[in-house]
């Protein structure tokens, strides 16, 4: 009898777990991002200004480029804003610089990237759909006496050719957010 009870108890449990379903919760292509940090953040300052040097931008159309410069600045200065820094002009002595660069993998490869930024997550590319593109943000705090910086962030995801920029602001806002998520409140 304790044979029938424990196979009845056997059948049931099957019939349950066979009748469970399961959601993919892998994120589409498009909104997939991969991050990469190093650094200390531990060394953020209260005042920022913008490096004066490093803002490059490496996309198809290079009259493009300054508006995204512009959109990613914009995007940092609502998430530094919002942490409680306060941007400064770079005369003001800022007590650290804030640099960044972005390229599409059509322009600079994840070597290149490595060999310039010493981090790349390594999104692969593998079954992506060819309206898509890997891009790659890089986000960089320096103290102003220093050439390398002391906390650096690198995001990976894909982006559709023919987006326009001004459709980029939201995502520029999400993305900014995201990368600079582990930078404490002042």
């Amino acid at each position: 009898m304790l044979k029938n009870v424990n196979r009845l108890i056997l059948s049931i449990c099957l019939v349950i777990v066979s009748a469970c379903t399961t959601n993919d919760l892998e994120p589409t292509l498009a909104n997939r991002i991969t991050m990469v940090t190093s650094g200390d953040v531990s060394l953020v300052s209260k005042t920022y200004a913008w490096h004066q040097t490093m803002f490059s931008v490496h996309t198809k159309n290079t009259q493009d480029e300054e508006p995204l410069r512009e959109l990613l600045r914009q995007s940092v200065n609502k998430v530094m804003a919002a942490k409680g820094y306060q941007q400064v002009a770079y005369t003001d002595s800022p007590q650290m610089l804030i640099g960044f660069g972005m390229a599409l993998e059509s322009e600079m490869s994840d070597t290149e990237i490595l060999a310039k930024a010493g981090l790349v997550p390594g999104l692969s590319t593998h079954g992506v759909d060819k309206k898509l593109e890997k891009g790659s943000v890089l986000i960089a705090f320096f103290n102003p006496l220093v050439k390398e910086p002391y906390w650096r962030v690198l995001a990976q995801g894909f982006t559709e050719h023919n987006k326009s920029v001004d459709k980029r602001a939201a995502g520029f806002d999400a993305l900014s957010k995201m990368m600079l998520s582990a930078i404490p409140s002042s």
